[in-house]
């Protein structure tokens, strides 16, 4: 009955034994999952960030001869303001002085349809 029960006892520490060996198997394999899907993430993360870049280069390219003829317009638009806001300040005053001397210089005179019935 003895060597029944150190039997019994040796089963039951290698079946212990086992069932251990079996959990850390599966806390490895857990382990090398989760490291490959971090490495897999890196990649993907990794590959984002040069499409992406590589997405921006192409455009600043496409996008830079119009981003030039832009600043060259709005150049030449505050140019022409410019030109027109002086043109303004040196004729103001004689501008002025034409249109006083129109307004307050009247000079009464019949108008030609005007017809003199007697």
């Amino acid at each position: 009955m003895a060597s029944q029960s150190q039997g019994i006892q040796q089963l039951l520490q290698a079946e212990k034994r086992a069932a251990e060996k079996v959990a850390d198997a599966r806390k490895r394999k857990a382990r090398r999952l989760k490291q490959a899907k971090e490495e897999a993430q890196m990649e993907v993360e990794q590959y984002r960030r040069e499409r992406e870049q590589e997405f921006h280069s192409k455009q600043q390219a496409a996008m830079g001869s119009q981003g030039n003829l832009s600043a060259e317009v709005e150049q030449a638009t505050r140019r022409q303001v410019q030109g027109m806001q002086s043109s303004q300040q040196r004729n103001r005053e004689r501008v002025l002085a034409q249109l006083l001397g129109m307004v307050c210089d009247v000079r009464p005179q019949v108008h030609p349809n005007y017809r003199v019935t007697v």
